[in-house]
This record gives structure tokens, C-alpha cells and sequence, in this order.
């Protein structure tokens, strides 16, 4: 796989990692370390068991061993004689997998159980157990002791059939794992409660906030956790210090709005004193004054929302809307603008300040299209969505087309307007959390794309 491909997976696979709820995380990690440790004991006890039993095993041949050198004695030749047999009658059954061998340099005494067979002694590191008469595997002991009347070592070797041990193993083994895996059944239905119990605050506060979108409510429950109640308490305070501010602006508009009218009032009734020329002189910078007096002062009446999180707009229906104005307005021109988008699409934006904000992209269209505006949406997430208006006009050179985003900066004085509104849109946009950008498009003219935040529902 080229490392461009790897990086875009990686990339991938990192932003899924960091979209993964608390609880999702918190029940991954703890599925992860239980299946670690299950994995850990039961690989880990089959073989601590087995330690056991093997140890027991042996224990039992040395019993066995203590019984053959009690019984075992030499003859007036000097050779081995076993008293009588060992007590235990596994010994005495051919193959019936317990078995002993007494060897000397001159002579081998072996158990009945052997018949005509011999124990053969494996030396390999891999696979180390010696093999009996049905070349069974053995667990061994041996012991060298010396008898009276000889001088040469005698080596006593008991062994036992490992089957058994390894039947009763595999059982264990199979209790093991099925005791493990409703532990572990156990313990994570015990943690998924533990979890959602010790995360119902956080969906607590989820549904309160869904409901201060949807301006059901205006400040969230004080009744949280001690770890959530400072969260929760700045998120109110935020909430009610933003209304309060958006109150106090609008108060202050209007305050604002009244006190300059007495002022403009007289102002315009001594232009009727002024000689023709003098009032032509102000009368025009006088209009122009007013005009920005009244939409600055009604923007910031109606900027913003009383509940922000709850705004929501379509702004399918508000193209439709302002395009019904726009066509009257400019109705000789005979400009076609066609609307793509979605009507079910919701955008976080008060309407008011969408409608100024489409308002002055459209109106910008209108003015220097040829014929034809295209307004469609392009959404890349589930998040953000990208309102597109495009037109067939000249467009505006690519150096110019951050400058124009400046306030009062107009790239062609004879056509009327301020120079503000794409300014105002890009401020309005950053406020929103959203942007603005323009660039080439392609029926030729200017690609306005106002980049807004999708409304939750």
C-alpha cells in the first residue's frame, strides 16, 4: 500500500478514534483489558495445574520407589531379589501403563506390567518424555542406591501413562475457560451498568441542551454531579451573560435610535434655510449618513438570537424568498437564478441574519450577472454544509478578492452601494462560527460560499 494511501487510512482511523462517545471508549478499554487478563489465566492456570499434578504424580512413585528398595536384597550370588511385589496392582497388569525397572551392570529386573517390553528413554529437548510398552508417554522418577554384596550402582526408574493426567487437564481446561468466559460476561454487564449509571448526567445534559436548541428551555438543571456542576454552572452563566448583552446592545440601539433623531430632525429643517447650491453640497452626505444611522442600527437590533443554541434557518426558503424581491427590483435585466437547494436543510443561523447575509450575496449577483445565478449546497460531513452562489458576471480579479472582503473597499465606484456588505456577511459568517470565501467561478463570474454549521434537530 503507497504511504499516502496508509496516511489517508491512518488519518481515518485516528478521526473515527476521536469520535467515539465516552461510553463507547470506556467500554472498549474495559472489554480490552478483561479479554487480556481471561486470555492470561487461562493460558496461565492450565499450566500451574498441571505443575500440580505432575508433582502429585511423582508423589505417589515415591511412595512406590520407597516400597521397591524396601523389598529389594541380593543372594548368596550376589544378584538382585525382590522380596515380593509392589502393593499397588497396576504394576502387575500388562500395559497397563504404571511401570518400574531395577538395573544393574550384569542384571535388569522389571515390573509385570512391562511383559517383554522396556522402557525406552527419550533424550530429545523438544519432547523430552520417555515412552512405556505401548510407547505411552511417562512421567519418570529414578534413583541410584547401592545393595549390599555389590559394588556396582543399582538405578531404580519408575514411570507413569501422563494420558490420565492430561485427560483430567483438558477437562479442567474446558471448566476453566467456560468459568472465565461468564466472569467475563459477568464483569462487563457489572461495568456497562457501572458506566451508564455513572454517565446518565452527561445524557442528562445532552437532552437539556437539545432542549435549549429547540428554545424549550433556557438555562440548564443546577442539580449535577459535583465533577459537572462547575461545567454546568459557567455554561449557564455564559448563556444568561450572552442574553443579557444581546438585551442591553438592543436596548442601546434603540436608545441610540431616538437620540440622534431629534439632532438629524434639525439638522434637515435648516437645509430649507440653505441656498440651493449649500444643500446640494450636504444634502447627499446628510442622506448618506442617515442611511447607515438606520441599517447599523437596525442590524444590531436584530443581529443574534435571544437563545443561541436553538437558532435554525432553511435557507432554501429564503433564497426563494429573496429572489422573488430581487426579480422585481432588477426585473429588466431578465436574470434566471436557479435554487438546488435541499428544502429539509436547516442551518445554524437566526433567519434575520440569513436573510441579510444571503441578501447581500444575492444582491451582489443580481448587480453584475449576465443572465444566469446558481445557488446549490455542497456538504462534506454531517456538521458543516457550504451554501454556493455563483454567477455568470465578470468576476473580480484573484488579487482583489480578499480586499474586497474589507470594510467600505468598492473595486467599481460607478456601480451604487457602500462597500459594506461583503464585509458585513464576513463578519456576520465569523460570528455564526461560520466563514466566507469567494473565488472564480466557473460560468465566469464570482463563487460566493458561505461555509454554516448545520441545525441539530
Amino acid at each position: 500500500m503507497p504511504n499516502t494511501e496508509r496516511q489517508a487510512l491512518d488519518q481515518r482511523l485516528k478521526s473515527k478514534l476521536k469520535r467515539l462517545s465516552l461510553k463507547t471508549r470506556l467500554v472498549l478499554a474495559a472489554t480490552a483489558w478483561l479479554s487480556a487478563m481471561t486470555l492470561a489465566a487461562g493460558v496461565s492456570i492450565p499450566g500451574l495445574v498441571k505443575d500440580y499434578l505432575i508433582d502429585d504424580l511423582k508423589q505417589q512413585m515415591l511412595l512406590s520407589m520407597d516400597e521397591l528398595i524396601a523389598n529389594l536384597d541380593t543372594n548368596e550370588q550376589g544378584e538382585m531379589t525382590l522380596g515380593s511385589r509392589i502393593s499397588d496392582p497396576r504394576y502387575s497388569r500388562p500395559y497397563s501403563g504404571y511401570y518400574w525397572t531395577i538395573t544393574a551392570q550384569d542384571q535388569t529386573i522389571r515390573s509385570r506390567s512391562l511383559w517383554d517390553k522396556v522402557i525406552t528413554q527419550n533424550e530429545s529437548k523438544l519432547n523430552p518424555r520417555d515412552l512405556g510398552a505401548r510407547e505411552e508417554k511417562l512421567v519418570t522418577i529414578s534413583r541410584s542406591i547401592y545393595l549390599p554384596g555389590r559394588s556396582d550402582p543399582v538405578m531404580i526408574f519408575i514411570g507413569q501413562e501422563e494420558a490420565p493426567v492430561d485427560n483430567t487437564l483438558e477437562q479442567l481446561t474446558n471448566q476453566v475457560w467456560v468459568i472465565l468466559s461468564l466472569m467475563v460476561a459477568g464483569i462487563l454487564i457489572l461495568v456497562i451498568t457501572q458506566i451508564s449509571w455513572s454517565l446518565r448526567p452527561l445524557g442528562k445534559m445532552q437532552k437539556e441542551l437539545k432542549h435549549l436548541r429547540s428554545g424549550e428551555q433556557n438555562l440548564l438543571d443546577e442539580h449535577y454531579p459535583k465533577e459537572v456542576a462547575p461545567l454546568v454552572t459557567d455554561l449557564n452563566a455564559l448563556i444568561f451573560h450572552y442574553q443579557e448583552l444581546l438585551e442591553r446592545a438592543r436596548n442601546h440601539a434603540g436608545n441610540l435610535s431616538h437620540a440622534l433623531k431629534t439632532p438629524l430632525s434639525v439638522i434637515h429643517n435648516e437645509l430649507d434655510h440653505l441656498s440651493e447650491q449649500d444643500r446640494a453640497k450636504i444634502e447627499p452626505s446628510l442622506r448618506q449618513i442617515q442611511e447607515y444611522i438606520d441599517y447599523h442600527l437596525g442590524r444590531a437590533r436584530m443581529a443574534g438570537s435571544m437563545n443561541i443554541l436553538s437558532v435554525k434557518s432553511c435557507p432554501s426558503e429564503r433564497v426563494d424568498a429573496i429572489s422573488i424581491a430581487f426579480d422585481k427590483v432588477f426585473v429588466e435585466r431578465d436574470i434566471a437564478l436557479i435554487n438546488e437547494i435541499d428544502p429539509d436543510l436547516k442551518i445554524a443561523i437566526e433567519q434575520t441574519d440569513l436573510d441579510e447575509m444571503l441578501g447581500n450575496l444575492l444582491e451582489n449577483a443580481y448587480k453584475w450577472s449576465q443572465s444566469l445565478i446558481r445557488v446549490h449546497t455542497n456538504q462534506s460531513d454531517s456538521e458543516l454544509v457550504e451554501i454556493i452562489i455563483e454567477d455568470d458576471g465578470p468576476g473580480i480579479p484573484e488579487n482583489k478578492l480578499k480586499e474586497v472582503l474589507k470594510r467600505g473597499v468598492r473595486l467599481d465606484e460607478t456601480t451604487p452601494g457602500t462597500g459594506l456588505g461583503l464585509n458585513i456577511v464576513n463578519e456576520m459568517a465569523y460570528s455564526y462560527r461560520s466563514e466566507l470565501t469567494l473565488e472564480s467561478s466557473q460560468l465566469g463570474g464570482l463563487k460566493a460560499t458561505l461555509i454554516a454549521r448545520v441545525a441539530n434537530d
